[in-house]
C-alpha cells in the first residue's frame, strides 16, 4: 500500500457520536422550524478540492464554508501528507469542526479534498458522510460527490453479489468500488470505466497520493469550476468558493471532462461522446449562492431576470412587492423594477432561531413560520402586495406566509413564483417529494390558490424561464437545461426508478440494500 488512513473520525465514541447529533439536532430546528413536512426543496451537495498548497486543509474548510448553502447535515475533509491520508469528518456545520485549529492541524498536506453534504441517499450517519476513503491495491483513493446516480441501486446489487463489501448506504460508494475491481493498469483508465459504467448527475472530486481528479457528468448536470490560488489548482462547485479564498477563476470543468493535476501539471479527459450540454435549471432558480457565476451567468442577474419576465406575464395591480426571504429577493427587485411597484421588505427573517433556540414543544412548532419569519407591518399594513418567492412544492409555507400578510393588515395578497408549478420529482441530487405530494401536480391553478388563501396566484411559464436565461423559448427538440421538474423529461435513463413497482425517495440505497 502506498498510503494509510488516520482514521480520526471513525474512531468516533459515544460520547463524540452523541455530540455530533446534537449539532444536527440543533441545525435542524433552525432549518425546519416552520417546514415540518418538507414544504422546501433541499440543496443537493458541496464540493472542494485544492492541489499543492501548503495550507490545503485550511484552504478546503473555508471553501466548504463558502459552499455551506449546499448542504448543511455533515461536512469532511480528507487531506495527504508524507505517505498517509488523513481525514476529519462530522455531522453539522462546517464551522462546527473545521473553525478549530486542532482539527485543521490532524489534516497536514500540501493536497486535499472536501465535502458538505445534504443527503440524497443514505442516512444521516457519520459512516456516510463524505469525502469516503479506500485502500485500494493502487493505494488511496478518497472521493466526494454532488449529486445522483439514477443506476446506483442497480450496480449496488451486482457489486454485493460479485462480493464487495458496503460500509455506507450512499450511492458515492458504489464510485470506490467500481475502480477497486477495475483491471486496467493505469489509474486514470480504472477511474475512466467506472464512469462509464454510471448514470445520473454527478460531479466529483477525488483524491489519491498524488493526484487531485474533478469529473462532470457528460450532460453537465451538476456544477464544477477551475481554480487558481498562488499558482496550485483548486476544484469547486461554484465560484463563490473561489471568491472566499481570493482565488481566480479559470474556467467551467467542462461536461464529461475528467481532468487530472499532479505534480506534471494538468491533464483533461474527454471519454465520453460530445453531447448538448443540459445544466441543471435549479442551479440558476434556487441551489448556487446569487454572488457565484454558473455556466458564465451571474446567478443574481438571472434571478432578476426571472422577476422581470414574471412582471411581464403576470403583473396585478399592487402598492409594494414583497419578497420571500432570502431566496425571492432578486426576483422581486427584477419584478418591481419591470412593474414599476416599489420594493419593501414586508417579511424580515430572523437568522439565528435554533442555533441556541431550546427544541420547540409540538405548540411552539405549529406557530411555525413566525419563528422565523415575521411580518413587517409598516411596510404592508393597509396595501395590495405581491409576494415573491422562488418555488412552490407542498405549499403549507405559502399558506402560513399569506396567512401572516393578511394577518399584518395586508389589504390584498397576490403570490407570484419565480419558476414555473414543480410537477416532476428529482432524481440527480435534489430532494424532492414523489408526484403526489407536489402540490402542482395534484391541483388546478384555482385549487392552489385557494388552498395557500391568495387572491392571485401565478407562475413563471417555462419559456419565461428561458428568455431570463437569454434564449427565445424552450426548444422541445433541444432544450439547453435540465428542466424535467417542470416537463416531466428526463435526460438520463431512470434504471433504477424503472426497476421497482413504486418511487422511493431519491432511489434510497438506505431501503433498498439488503
Amino acid at each position: 500500500m502506498d498510503a494509510m488512513q488516520s482514521h480520526s473520525d471513525d474512531a468516533a465514541t459515544p460520547a463524540s457520536d452523541a455530540r455530533d447529533q446534537k449539532l444536527l439536532d440543533n441545525h435542524l430546528v433552525d432549518d425546519n422550524v416552520f417546514d415540518t413536512d418538507g414544504d422546501t426543496l433541499r440543496e443537493e451537495c458541496g464540493v472542494f478540492g485544492i492541489f499543492g498548497h501548503p495550507d490545503a486543509a485550511a484552504i478546503t474548510a473555508l471553501g466548504l464554508h463558502a459552499l455551506q448553502h449546499r448542504g448543511q447535515e455533515a461536512a469532511g475533509i480528507v487531506s495527504f501528507d508524507h505517505g498517509r491520508f488523513h481525514s476529519e469528518r462530522r455531522l453539522g456545520l462546517v464551522g462546527d469542526t473545521f473553525s478549530r485549529a486542532d482539527v485543521i492541524a490532524r489534516l497536514p498536506g500540501n493536497l486535499a479534498v472536501g465535502h458538505v453534504r445534504y443527503s440524497t441517499t443514505g442516512e444521516t450517519i457519520l459512516r456516510n458522510v463524505q469525502p469516503l476513503f479506500a485502500e485500494l491495491n493502487a493505494g488511496g483513493f478518497a472521493v466526494g460527490h454532488n449529486g445522483n446516480l439514477t443506476n446506483g441501486l442497480t450496480l449496488r446489487r451486482e457489486l454485493v453479489q460479485s462480493g464487495a463489501i458496503m460500509q455506507s448506504t450512499t450511492d458515492t460508494e458504489v464510485i470506490l468500488h467500481l475502480v477497486a475491481q477495475s483491471k486496467r493498469s493505469r489509474f486514470i483508465d480504472r477511474f475512466i470505466e467506472a464512469l462509464r459504467a454510471i448514470e445520473g448527475a454527478y460531479s466529483l472530486v477525488s483524491l489519491t497520493n498524488k493526484k487531485l481528479i474533478g469529473a462532470r457528468d457528460p450532460l453537465g448536470i451538476r456544477p464544477l469550476v477551475l481554480g487558481e490560488l498562488d499558482g496550485c489548482p483548486i476544484l469547486a462547485s461554484e465560484t463563490c468558493a473561489l471568491d472566499i479564498i481570493g482565488a481566480k477563476y479559470v474556467r467551467d470543468v467542462e461536461p464529461g471532462e475528467i481532468i487530472v493535476f499532479d505534480e506534471h501539471g494538468a491533464q483533461s479527459h474527454k471519454p465520453f461522446p460530445p453531447q448538448p450540454p443540459r445544466p441543471c435549471i435549479f442551479e440558476y432558480i434556487y441551489f448556487a449562492r446569487p454572488d457565484s457565476i454558473v455556466g458564465g451567468r451571474s446567478v443574481y442577474d438571472v434571478r432578476k431576470g426571472f422577476g422581470v419576465e414574471l412582471a411581464r406575464e403576470s403583473h396585478v395591480e399592487a402598492d409594494v412587492v414583497v419578497p420571500v426571504p432570502d431566496s425571492g429577493v432578486p426576483a422581486a427587485i427584477g419584478y418591481s423594477r419591470a412593474s414599476g411597484v416599489p420594493f419593501e421588505l414586508g417579511i424580515i427573517r430572523n437568522h439565528y432561531v435554533g442555533r441556541t433556540f431550546i427544541q420547540p414543544t409540538q405548540s411552539i412548532r405549529e406557530l411555525g413560520v413566525r419563528m422565523k419569519h415575521s411580518a413587517n407591518r409598516a411596510a404592508i399594513e393597509g396595501k395590495r402586495i405581491v409576494l415573491i418567492d422562488d418555488s412552490l412544492v407542498r405549499g403549507t409555507t405559502s399558506k402560513k406566509i399569506v396567512k401572516m400578510m393578511r394577518d399584518a393588515g395586508a389589504k390584498e395578497v397576490h403570490f407570484r413564483i419565480a419558476s414555473p408549478p414543480i410537477t416532476h420529482p428529482d432524481y440527480y441530487g435534489i430532494d424532492t417529494p414523489d408526484r403526489s405530494g407536489l402540490l402542482a401536480a395534484t391541483r388546478s391553478l384555482e385549487e392552489m390558490r385557494e388552498l395557500i388563501g391568495a387572491d392571485s396566484l401565478a407562475f413563471l411559464s417555462v419559456d419565461g424561464i428561458y428568455r431570463a436565461m437569454g434564449e427565445p423559448g424552450r426548444d422541445p427538440a433541444h432544450p439547453k437545461f435540465t428542466d424535467h421538474c417542470f416537463t416531466g423529461e428526463y435526460p438520463t435513463p431512470l434504471t433504477d426508478l424503472n426497476q421497482t413497482e413504486s418511487s422511493p425517495r431519491q432511489l434510497s440505497l438506505l431501503a433498498e440494500a439488503s
